[in-house]
């Protein structure tokens, strides 16, 4: 009897990768870090939660600080650019052969905030800018984990839906909805774990930590690349 060879498929998910669990995390992770990094090392300002930077942008113009408040609106308006531009990537690309957009954008991403590790601090706003721009790319290129939308970059939104889950799981007791709460909370206990990894490293390490979200983008554009393989 032959001897059954090694099959790559088998332990590759049945979906598309770029909403398999294992990539969320890796994006995740990443997404996290980002926010820390820029918050640490980059003048208190987030790359992602644009939440936050509303807040402190509209508090520093009331109180007359433009300059202060411009740190926060620019970052918001690159973050409104970079959803725009992947946008318009997947309309334009979304049929390519060669390479699949989501890795097209993941390719970019890389590069962009590799050049921000480059950057020195006399420039935070031009680094927080670019990060925001990247960070705009990712969540709007993976919007699926699983099946079930949710944001590879900021929380609100995962845990109200992961919240939803639970409820309903509550009531109705199917293992679906227990399986939905789990990616939810997955995904935010990475991003949280990503973000407590960034920060610490930023304190100690300063402007080139950014890399190591170039390392995790990486992994995740590897297990797009072995999905073909399938």
């Amino acid at each position: 009897m032959a001897k059954k060879g090694f099959n790559l498929a088998e332990f590759l998910p049945q979906r598309q990768m770029s909403e398999a669990f294992i990539n969320s995390f890796f994006l995740a992770l990443s997404g996290g870090f980002q926010d820390a990094y820029t918050y640490n090392c980059r003048d208190e300002v987030f790359s992602n939660a644009q939440t936050g930077n509303v807040v402190l942008m509209s508090q520093h113009f009331m109180e007359g600080r433009w300059y202060e408040g411009l740190r926060y609106l620019l970052p918001l308006l690159a973050f409104a650019a970079g959803v725009l531009l992947a946008e318009n990537v997947q309309y334009r690309y979304r049929n390519a052969k060669r390479i699949h957009w989501r890795q097209g954008i993941l390719l970019a991403e890389i590069v962009i905030l590799a050049v921000v590790g480059f950057i020195p601090q006399t420039y935070n706003m031009a680094a927080t800018i670019l990060v925001s721009f990247a960070c705009a790319m990712q969540v709007q290129s993976f919007r699926k984990v699983g099946g079930y939308s949710y944001a590879s970059t900021m929380c609100i939104g995962n845990l109200r839906s992961g919240m939803a889950a639970l409820s309903l799981y509550a009531r109705e007791h199917k293992k679906e909805q227990l399986r939905q709460m789990g990616y939810y909370f997955g995904v935010i206990a990475t991003f949280a774990i990503g973000a407590g990894i960034g920060g610490i490293t930023s304190s100690y390490y300063g402007i080139h930590v950014i890399w190591i979200s170039c390392v995790l983008l990486v992994v995740s554009f590897v297990l797009m690349s072995l999905e073909k393989l399938k």
